[in-house]
């Protein structure tokens, strides 16, 4: 994990620590953005994709990778956008090689991909949120975009837990995951339900909501490994804890 930094949401006050997720580097490296602690992080009215991720520079190698715009769920609802230093910033060490550019969407010709690489994923197309299937339907989408097979919803399959199997709206042979449509942040006996089934399962647990997370939650989540995501009314997931922007970045 990298750097910590105080945030204050503008929307009801309330101070958060958020820490800043690494994320390996080509060369094997951890990578975190630089936070900036003298700018107010913003509240998140409008997703677009190319203001999703920011540009940090390996102090390693000194290349230059595309990951996750850093992002806090605020127990209140309200999606806060961290402040980044500036890429490029940092001096390169001496004897690294001149900085190359490592897109998210594309593969840079003049890097060549390490043999267990992944092929970079095409952009995620969500789907309109109007109902609490909908959710389910977008975070079905979404966990087969990262990389999760023949993810169903769990009612199609038969459970481990068996009918009375609660805690889980989506199953696969890899994954377990919760989609909370209400406008209630997601409490801490939610998450600690979804882990409990994952494990059971022997599989990794994703939970998905709409009005973010109790801050107990989020912390047991953290504390567990649990990819956290927020969702809006385009559909889209947002990675709001560590764990979740890891499994953006790396793929289960």
């Amino acid at each position: 994990m990298g750097e910590s930094v105080s945030v204050c949401c503008p929307s009801c006050g309330s101070r958060h620590v958020f820490r800043a997720a690494a994320h390996p580097c080509a060369c094997g490296a951890p990578v975190a953005p630089t936070l900036r602690a003298d700018a107010p992080a913003e509240p998140v009215t409008h997703r677009a994709w190319a203001d999703e991720w920011v540009t940090v520079r390996c102090a390693a190698c000194g290349r230059d990778g595309d990951w996750p715009r850093p992002e806090l769920g605020c127990p209140c609802g309200t999606a806060l956008r961290i402040p980044v230093a500036g890429a490029g910033t940092d001096p390169v060490p001496p004897g690294a090689p001149e900085p190359a550019r490592a897109s998210h969407t594309e593969r840079p010709a003049h890097i060549p991909l390490p043999r267990t690489g992944r092929t970079p994923r095409p952009p995620f197309r969500p789907t309109t949120i109007r109902t609490s299937q909908d959710a389910v339907t977008a975070a079905a989408l979404y966990l087969r975009w990262l990389g999760f097979k023949s993810v169903v919803r769990a009612g199609t399959v038969p459970s481990p837990g068996g009918p009375e199997d609660t805690g889980v709206d989506l199953r696969g042979p890899d994954v377990v995951a919760q989609v909370d449509p209400t406008t209630s942040p997601a409490s801490l006996r939610a998450v600690e339900c979804l882990w409990l089934n994952g494990l059971g399962a022997s599989t990794a647990s994703v939970y998905f909501a709409l009005a973010g997370y109790a801050e107990d939650a989020r912390s047991r989540a953290d504390a567990l490994g649990l990819p956290l995501f927020a969702m809006d009314l385009t559909g889209t997931p947002q990675p709001v804890n560590g764990p979740a922007a890891e499994l953006v970045s790396a793929g289960p």
